[in-house]
């Protein structure tokens, strides 16, 4: 059976066509700053807001970044954990239970999960099974993640290690290029991925303008993950007009069908 969230999003999928996800990462942010991003989102249309980053904010920072977020919106809130120590927190609405499909270290592909399963069921989290691919330059994901990752010149092995995910029962996988990364994921690895697929594709990394973000959209991406504008000065200009973007090349895809 579908969770809340789960059934949330792939709704919005299949009404939208392509959606927006707004990462905010609670290392950079304070807790009021998180709630005015997570706000400013919601206003622009993001469908809901992740919570995580590459590096280990504490647990309490963590905490405090959630409950203001959730005082602010009513889209799901969703936990993009980097460790089972300092990624999980109780007031989350649901978490992207993943496994870094190309990393090196056994951690990070099955460890981690294991040990944060039984606080993801403590807590009442709803569970998201995804399969994680780092590719291109990766940035700090990457480093952190110990991933060998894909050459944005081997389309094929991304979408191999996508379909060996959707076999090992994932039902999302996330092209992850490295936040702030200064190359997106090209749009041939995502229609190689996506030609492949019968689960939801979400791409990330390096979407900073809304050229980019359409690009994304015509290739394949059923959602959309943008992180860094969110911290820029124009965040709420640059988020409409990716937004904006993800709506006019769905809406143009579905003319030329």
């Amino acid at each position: 059976m579908l969770g809340v969230v789960e059934k949330y999003l792939l709704d919005k999928i299949k009404s939208e066509g392509t959606i927006h996800l707004t990462l905010i990462d609670p290392e950079k942010v304070s807790a009021q700053q998180a709630a005015t991003i997570a706000g400013t989102s919601q206003e622009s249309g993001t469908a809901a807001i992740m919570i995580g980053g590459s590096t280990f904010a504490s647990q309490t920072r963590l905490d405090e970044v959630v409950k203001a977020i959730k005082s602010r919106v009513k889209i799901p809130t969703i936990l993009f954990p980097n460790n089972e120590k300092a990624g999980i927190s109780r007031h989350a609405d649901a978490i992207w239970f993943m496994s870094l499909l190309n990393s090196t270290d056994p951690y990070f592909l099955v460890g981690a999960q294991v040990l944060g399963a039984p606080l993801v069921k403590k807590y009442g989290l709803e569970p998201l099974p995804m399969g994680y691919i780092i590719v291109g330059e990766g940035g700090a994901a990457g480093r952190v993640g110990k991933a060998k990752t894909v050459p944005y010149t081997k389309p094929e092995l991304a979408a191999a290690h996508a379909l060996a995910g959707q076999y090992l029962g994932m039902r999302f996988i996330y092209l992850e290029g490295g936040s702030g990364t200064a190359t997106p994921v090209p749009p041939q690895m995502i229609r190689e991925v996506k030609k492949l697929l019968e689960v939801p594709l979400i791409v990330g990394g390096g979407i900073k303008s809304r050229e980019r973000a359409a690009s994304a959209v015509s290739a394949g991406a059923d959602m959309i993950v943008t992180g860094n504008v969110t911290e820029s000065s124009d965040a709420k200009q640059r988020i409409d007009e990716i937004i904006t973007a993800i709506r006019d090349a769905k809406l143009n895809a579905c003319v030329k069908v």
